[in-house]
């Protein structure tokens, strides 16, 4: 917008593009805000939150390759879609679903997904074991 208006080429019209344009930019690279606590999973995007009980998880399947990302869905229906990448960057957060996980197993509710978280936590583990070793100097 400042090379258009230096070169005398800013016009309305050209300067609501820019405005648009700038506001999809923003929305396209705006990172959902993730946050957990006992029995709870949210994400909150830039127009709403989903939220879902984990301590009442029914599936959690992972979907694509290279972009890959988990939908956890729990017994009231309610669903979201979370990057895999925000729980190893957060093994807090990531320890608050295992633990509700391991308690939606218990009560029977999770049926489908397990063999996901199982794979989940043995790369978030794997990831906590070699950072405490690399601190400790043993790495």
């Amino acid at each position: 917008m400042l090379l258009d208006w230096g070169s005398g080429g800013l016009t309305l019209p050209r300067t609501g593009l820019w405005a648009v344009l700038g506001a999809v930019v923003f929305a396209v690279f705006l990172p959902a805000r993730v946050s957990a606590g006992e029995g709870w999973l949210a994400v909150r995007g830039l127009m709403s939150e989903r939220r879902v009980r984990t301590d009442a998880l029914v599936a959690v399947r992972r979907y694509g390759g290279v972009a890959a990302h988990l939908v956890l869905r729990d017994a009231r229906g309610q669903w979201l879609e979370l990057d895999p990448h925000v729980l190893e960057a957060n093994p807090l957060i990531w320890h608050l679903i295992d633990a509700g996980a391991r308690s939606s197993l218990a009560r029977g509710t999770l049926r489908h997904g397990v063999q996901a978280l199982e794979e989940l936590a043995d790369r978030i583990d794997g990831q906590e074991v070699r950072a405490v070793l690399k601190v400790s100097g043993l790495l």
